[in-house]
């Protein structure tokens, strides 16, 4: 049995159908990216997945129970965790702050500030900056707090939107290390992420998108070496 299974899952924008009928898969430990060209359902197939927008049909099954239906919070608590387009931290609290709101579903104090101190060694930049507001910070910084926040619920499946979207080149590879040693960790991976080349390298699998549905799946190396993929996504033909 998948940690995460996705069967026919369909989503709309008013009378838009965004998502007709995406199944997908991931193991546990596994990370997965979706590729596809903007508009193609890739932020709407983790917003469905986390609650933040409803299905109208499909099943979306997390560790074999279904989810389809529950709220947002009750999503976070079942074991999976968002870390959305945009990073969407909140602006006037502190880095602190956000950080405790992420485990706001938790009660255990000491895993709590372990955890803390776990992402706080993963992004030293936010030890630094721990009392200021999240709106100081540089577009990389609040990325780096998005996904601490993300993780401070610990997850078992974190979904991630674009982590590398306006990035530093150097900054890029910090998160996609980072990314790495969160599957070592033992958490999976659901990636949307524009850097097909970046993403297909981190990941085990991956699913192309277009319009709403799944055009192409296969192993990584078999989307690299895909010349229909190297000539939308990867700059030229494999």
């Amino acid at each position: 049995m998948a940690l995460l299974e996705v069967d026919g899952l369909v989503a709309r924008y008013g009378r838009i159908t965004a998502l007709q009928g995406i199944s997908l898969t991931i193991e546990a430990g596994e990370i997965v990216t979706l590729l596809g060209a903007n508009g193609a359902g890739k932020t709407t197939t983790l917003r469905t997945i986390s609650g933040l927008m409803s299905s109208a049909a499909g099943r979306v099954r997390f560790d074999g129970v279904d989810i389809t239906k529950l709220p947002a919070e009750r999503i976070v608590r079942a074991g999976i965790g968002h870390a959305p387009e945009g990073r969407r931290v909140f602006p006037r609290m502190t880095v602190r702050e956000n950080l405790f709101l992420g485990a706001y579903t938790r009660s255990g104090k000491r895993e709590i500030a372990d955890d803390t101190e776990r992402i706080l060694t993963t992004f030293p930049r936010l030890r630094e900056r721990l009392d200021q507001r999240a709106a100081t910070l540089s577009g990389g910084e609040q990325q780096m707090l998005a996904i601490g926040r993300a993780l401070m619920s610990r997850p078992r499946l974190l979904l991630l939107d674009e982590p590398s979207l306006g990035l530093a080149p150097l900054l890029i590879q910090t998160i996609f290390e980072v990314i790495a040693d969160i599957r070592i960790r033992g958490t999976a991976v659901l990636l949307v992420e524009q850097n097909a080349r970046a993403a297909l390298a981190v990941a085990s699998r991956g699913y192309v998108l277009e319009l709403g549905r799944i055009a192409l799946a296969g192993t990584s190396a078999d989307l690299l070496a895909n010349d229909a993929v190297a000539a939308a996504y990867l700059g030229g033909a494999a």
